[in-house]
């Protein structure tokens, strides 16, 4: 169990450095925000890297499961700082993907 919650706990650490680095990125092209913006993002999208290597599985089954975490975690980004507003079909999406997660990363192999 404690591999489990490990693991979630780099999944959505890893998406807010991804979601949160890549938005200082935005902020800084579209939003015409100070250059440190882009250089601070840079950075913060480079220790998603890092972050993602943290994990014990291997890299592909990391990445179709994070892919998953991504979802969730950038609805949630768009729903607490842009306002926005998901409807039933984004609500199911997200679901389903999260069950991929569970299925890819958490089913024992035989």
């Amino acid at each position: 169990m404690y591999t489990a919650i490990k693991s979630l706990l780099l999944f959505v650490t890893a998406a807010i450095c991804e979601i949160g680095g890549g938005y200082l990125v935005w902020l800084w092209l579209k939003e015409n925000k100070p250059m440190y913006y882009g250089f601070i993002g840079a950075f913060v999208l480079a220790l998603y890297g890092v972050v993602a290597a943290l994990q014990t599985a291997s890299f592909g089954r990391v990445y179709v499961a994070y892919g998953g975490i991504f979802i969730l975690m950038a609805l949630v980004w768009a729903c607490l700082l842009d306002n926005f507003k998901p409807d039933k079909y984004d609500v199911i999406g997200t679901c389903l993907a999260l069950a991929g997660v569970c299925i890819s990363l958490y089913t024992p192999r035989i």
